[in-house]
């Protein structure tokens, strides 16, 4: 980025497409994500319903490996914005399910960008981006699910000032709530959730990358890991009950080495307060539910 180009001025005629893909809801990644967790699976058989955001072991993307970055993101792609030294983190997300997805059927996908703010702050220039994307199943043109991703970007081209993000003060008291939820983390674990989602992004495999380039302590726990291991919570405790809306925001990273602690409990009949947290150190992601 030069000394005078923003990142407003350097989205300001970015205009990106609509992006879709299709693809058959195959029972296989939805069980070797359960292995992943060491939890039951869900019922498998055709016409099962996915649980809520394991579309996203479904709709992945595959770009070729002369496509990637230097952080092992795409270096360019159609829902990512123009900016030089491109750097991600995933603050969080909305989803909401008006139909089951049943395994067996083809699942349409349709992404699009829908909003694109530039903020500055004691750390400088960020732009948040907001991907939605609509769900279909098969020839029916109803939107089955709605989910929303925001994207927090940075620019650090060559040459530009790398930011050092500390290791958290730990001593925080643990989450409470009525379900409860624990998962030791590693370079296993992470190394597998990456492969299981495509996902290059070198923060969470490759230490001195993460801790040299990056600036991060050490290797960063997955936030759509964070995300679904909060879903895992009523997904066990509460299996009568369908999620219709799921809302989290993630609000620092998780670092390698912790166990991930998962807590929660229902407000109301149908709302719940879900939080996830390295333990020893505050939440990572909060989140709401409302069921059916």
């Amino acid at each position: 980025m030069s000394d005078t180009a923003s990142l407003a001025d350097l989205v300001r005629d970015w205009d990106p497409p609509t992006v879709r893909t299709s693809r058959r809801v195959d029972p296989w990644a939805a069980a070797a994500f359960a292995d992943l967790v060491d939890a039951d699976p869900p019922a498998l058989g055709d016409g099962a319903p996915l649980p809520p955001l394991w579309h996203w072991f479904v709709l992945l993307e595959h770009p070729r490996t002369a496509e990637l970055g230097e952080d092992g993101h795409p270096a360019d792609g159609p829902l990512l914005p123009p900016i030089p030294g491109r750097r991600r983190m995933f603050a969080g997300g909305r989803f909401t399910q008006r139909a089951p997805i049943p395994f067996g059927a083809v699942l349409h996908g349709s992404s699009a960008v829908v909003s694109v703010t530039p903020k500055s702050g004691r750390t400088g220039e960020m732009l948040f981006v907001t991907v939605r994307q609509e769900l279909r199943v098969g020839d029916d043109p109803d939107v089955v699910a709605v989910e929303e991703q925001d994207i927090v970007y940075r620019s650090e081209p060559d040459g530009a000032p790398r930011r050092t993000v500390p290791r958290p003060v730990t001593g925080e008291p643990d989450l409470t709530g009525a379900w409860r939820r624990r998962l030791p983390t590693g370079t296993v674990l992470l190394s597998r959730f990456s492969a299981l989602t495509y996902n290059g992004h070198r923060i969470h495999h490759d230490h001195p990358y993460t801790t040299t380039v990056e600036g991060y302590p050490d290797l960063v726990v997955h936030g759509p890991l964070m995300a679904l291991l909060a879903l895992e919570l009523p997904r066990v405790h509460a299996p009568g009950d369908t999620v219709a809306e799921f809302g989290y925001r993630l609000t620092r990273p998780a670092f390698l080495p912790s166990t991930l602690i998962a807590a929660g409990g229902r407000d109301e009949p149908q709302t719940a307060t879900l939080a996830v947290a390295a333990e020893g150190v505050a939440p990572s992601l909060t989140a709401t539910v409302r069921f059916r």
